[in-house]
């Protein structure tokens, strides 16, 4: 697959997904064999398991919005730096709802299959950033 085939799935789950809070495309993106080598905290395994962190996330941050600040791609790989802004208006983590802006970088990596579904992911997120954010924990 060639690299903007990768770029394009990404951006389609950015724009579907997130932007629209509709997973019904996840399955189209992600593989259900994935390896998540940085899973979020409770999060199940492949790809059902990051589509229902993606539910969860979404439903404490209707309002979610991710900028992709720099992107490197390969035919197989591509990785970006983003930063995540929204308002906490539900449960993350077992915090309620405070109605706190957040915004937090991140970076991702993933590897995709020859019909670009993405096969792995690697990534870091600010969850300690959120949690300040919204008043869950001091730093």
């Amino acid at each position: 697959m060639a690299k903007q085939d990768n770029i394009d799935k990404l951006e389609k789950m950015g724009a579907q997904c997130i932007g629209n809070n509709d997973l019904s495309v996840f399955d189209d993106i992600w593989s259900a064999d994935l390896v998540d080598h940085d899973p979020a905290p409770g999060q199940g395994p492949g790809g059902q398991g990051l589509q229902q962190f993606w539910s969860d996330f979404l439903a404490a941050f209707p309002d979610l919005t991710i900028e992709v600040d720099q992107m490197l791609a390969t035919d197989e790989l591509l990785s970006m730096a983003y930063r995540v802004s929204g308002t906490h208006d539900g449960d993350f983590m077992g915090v309620g709802p405070t109605g706190k802006p957040i915004e937090i970088r991140g970076l991702q990596m993933s590897r995709h299959a020859d019909d670009g579904t993405i096969l792995e992911r690697w990534g870091s997120s600010d969850v300690l950033g959120i949690l300040e954010q919204i008043g869950a924990v001091k730093v």
